[in-house]
């Protein structure tokens, strides 16, 4: 008798056993079982719609999804080699998608430049054209680089690969209206490859893309349109980013919204505690462009669903696990990182809907290395102590000694960074990037721009050190910044008519267009007394190839 008790009992706890396992189950299941009722409708168990019908033709066979992934990365770290994933097309009349079809054969096994970013293509004269089409037709903005050689691009493409997203075979990646988005043959054309892969094969020497290449537009639109198929928490860094891969197999970095527009950095945040601004990283894009540097890749504002566009399609739990329904019925998650993800420092929505901003992946490491510097004038990231440029006013001698900066441009690199961080007020700059396959006779690449433009109410002149303590500028930057300074250019002006653009604009306060007209001054009175003391032709180098006749600038 005491037998059969011990085994009934030995047989209800292997029951509950199974039913906690059961249970455990299907709570962790919950969600993948809410995404697959097509339309986001939760809980649909209804099948999926019915492929479209194979083609006549034989689709030949497309680079594996592994292979076209690998193509991207965004970092401001060393040493990471990123994923992403991403959301629904909000504006499908906008035209975003990944690559149309277009035409062209081309001989096979040929490698050849799939965009000339050379000899760039200026748009069609206007007549009354607007302050930022009449800067960009201004001599100053249409000088061109020198003539590029096999060594100066960062891709050589093979141009017969064309480019397929329904490699993958998914049902989720058919047009709903069944209509083909690619050449039925086998003749290829740059026009077939996302406009991510456009802007990659465009990276040279001397520039992240050039001044008049179509894909950068449309890749804007795409950053705003694509929809979104995964998204995943960043590594490293200190405030919450999220990676967002898109239909297409674009890729970007979310920087969520944490301040409004008005709100300036609290005076006693230190620099290195300051929050990470998404639209001071669409901003930067902007005036980048402006200052004709274009090293800074594509950025643009979206309004994200964090239940459909976030939560719903993540794979990564602990992010998953973050979300909550806050006291006001808005929904929040936090994240993981190592400042401001908490409860108390949540991101939410209203209920549902929340700004950020997209920054288009560079090409991943595995395929175009970066390496990253320390920069020279880099802050001493403590709350008393001070860097050695800061008590040291002869610092930049010794900076000039050492390479990379004995030689070549990268000096001036820096004067040009110099100039774009106290426009924007960016006190953050503790290092930079460069392409490794370019060695040091390349531009830096300007990345990580959310602590600028924190502060409208205060010009923060310990930025400015460097162009004060070495007394050198590109002329073509000079020029460009003495152009802006007038009134028919005026940079407040041009910067309001960009950001505009922007689906999610106004993307900056007045008072911070405004700064930037008073920063600008700055700069300019800084440079005059350069050459005031140490003269002009050994305070400005001459960049350009030719002379440039057609411009009437004050010296």
């Amino acid at each position: 008798m005491k037998m059969l008790l011990v085994r009934k009992f030995r047989v209800l706890i292997l029951m509950v056993f199974l039913v906690a396992c059961t249970m455990h189950i299907m709570i962790d299941l919950l969600p993948r079982l809410e995404r697959r009722g097509p339309e986001g409708r939760p809980g649909c168990s209804c099948p999926p719609p019915a492929a479209a019908p194979p083609r006549a033709a034989a689709a030949p066979r497309w680079p594996s999804k592994h292979t076209l992934r690998i193509l991207q990365d965004f970092s401001a770290e060393p040493a990471s080699n990123l994923s992403s994933q991403s959301r629904e097309a909000a504006e499908r009349a906008a035209g975003g998608g990944g690559g149309a079809g277009g035409g062209g054969a081309a001989a096979a096994g040929r490698a050849r430049r799939l965009i000339g970013p050379g000899a760039p293509r200026p748009p069609p004269p206007a007549s009354n054209a607007a302050p930022l089409a009449a800067l960009f037709e201004h001599p100053l903005y249409r000088a061109a680089l020198p003539p590029l050689a096999d060594g100066d691009l960062l891709f050589n493409v093979n141009s017969d690969i064309r480019f397929n997203p329904r490699a993958a075979e998914q049902p989720e990646w058919q047009n709903e209206d069944h209509h083909e988005e690619f050449l039925p043959t086998g003749e290829t054309s740059i026009d077939s490859y996302p406009n991510w892969l456009k802007f990659h094969i465009g990276i040279n020497r001397y520039e992240l893309y050039s001044r008049h290449n179509p894909a950068i537009e449309a890749l804007l639109q795409d950053l705003v349109s694509q929809k979104i198929t995964s998204v995943a928490m960043k590594s490293g860094g200190t405030q919450l980013k999220l990676i967002m891969t898109f239909q297409n197999y674009g890729q970007a970095l979310f920087k969520p919204m944490k301040q409004t527009r008005e709100q300036e950095t609290p005076p006693d945040f230190f620099y290195f505690s300051d929050y990470e601004r998404h639209n001071a990283e669409i901003a930067a894009f902007h005036l980048d462009r402006i200052l004709d540097f274009r090293r800074v890749p594509p950025v643009a504002g979206r309004l994200v669903n964090m239940t459909r566009e976030i939560r719903d399609v993540t794979r990564d739990k602990k992010l998953w696990r973050t979300f909550f329904i806050s006291p006001a019925n808005n929904i929040c998650f936090y994240g993981e990182c190592s400042y401001y993800c908490s409860t108390e420092h949540a991101l939410c929505g209203k209920p549902d809907q929340i700004e950020g901003s997209l920054a288009a992946f560079l090409p991943d490491l595995s395929l175009a290395k970066r390496k990253t510097w320390r920069n020279p004038w880099r802050r001493s990231y403590h709350k008393r102590k001070k860097a050695e440029w800061e008590v040291d006013p002869d610092y930049c001698e010794e900076v000039k000694q050492t390479p990379p900066y004995d030689s070549g441009t990268r000096i001036l690199d820096i004067m040009d960074m110099t100039v774009f961080d106290f426009l924007m007020g960016n006190m953050d700059r503790h290092h930079y990037e460069t392409f490794e396959k370019f060695g040091n006779e390349t531009f830096i690449i300007h990345l990580d721009n959310g602590r600028g433009f924190g502060k409208y109410s205060h010009d923060e002149l310990s930025i400015l050190v460097p162009l004060n303590q070495c007394c050198r500028i590109r002329k073509s930057t000079y020029l460009r910044l003495q152009l802006l300074a007038k009134e028919e250019y005026k940079l407040s002006l041009l910067m309001k008519e960009s950001l505009l653009k922007d689906k999610i604009a106004p993307i900056l306060y007045q008072p911070h267009l405004e700064a930037m007209d008073r920063r600008l001054r700055i700069v300019l009175k800084a440079v005059s007394d350069c050459i005031e003391k140490d003269g002009y032709d050994n305070v400005v180098e001459n960049d350009f190839n030719t002379d440039v006749n057609t411009v009437t600038t004050e010296r």
